[in-house]
């Protein structure tokens, strides 16, 4: 084996760890369009703009949805790394894959208070931040609660897989999204 044949297969791994790492934060926000519904979470109030503080479409139901399917696919990666040995993938934990779960739907919260302080409707979107706010919810969520696992499993190539592949498996996931009737925008 050559160094270079060496220096893609540590590239190609750290693109599967990047996805390992980051599949409890990636199903929230789907499983949140399809456990939707119900009470919103800002109960139809509006902040000091006259706007709503959230919207309809951030829902008690969606949110807790979300951040139960995200524990339980976090949960199987548990399982799978400790029944399979694998010990090369970052090492998950409950802690880890509740505060991914939670931290994604979270900055979701947050682009959705922020998008409607922007006049931006529900649906609209909204370059990057669409992209890129569950991976800062859940990374500072971590960040704050537990900074060592962030640091002991975000390597510079993990994180540079991270940002390549957050934007291009949200739009493959709100199109399908969109073609099963769960979204109403394919973006």
């Amino acid at each position: 084996m050559t160094l270079i044949d060496a220096d893609i297969g540590y590239w190609i791994f750290s693109g599967l760890a990047a996805l390992w790492i980051m599949i409890p934060a990636y199903v929230p926000n789907s499983a949140a369009a399809l456990f939707g519904g119900g009470t919103p979470i800002d109960l139809g109030r509006t902040f000091s703009d006259g706007r709503r503080v959230f919207g309809d479409g951030k829902t008690y139901r969606g949110f807790l949805g979300g951040v139960l399917c995200g524990i339980l696919v976090g949960l199987v990666e548990i399982w799978v790394a400790s029944s399979f040995n694998l010990t090369a993938l970052p090492h998950q934990t409950f802690l880890s894959v509740t505060l991914l779960s939670t931290g994604a739907l979270l900055g979701d919260l947050v682009k959705s208070f922020l998008k409607r302080r922007l006049g931006k409707g529900r649906g609209e979107s909204w370059f990057l931040a669409d992209q890129y706010d569950l991976v800062i919810g859940s990374f500072l969520l971590i960040l704050l609660i537990y900074p060592q696992w962030l640091f002991e499993n975000i390597t510079l190539p993990i994180a540079v897989w991270i940002i390549v592949m957050t934007p291009l498996l949200h739009r493959v996931v709100n199109i399908i999204g969109y073609y099963i009737g769960v979204k109403e925008v394919p973006w």
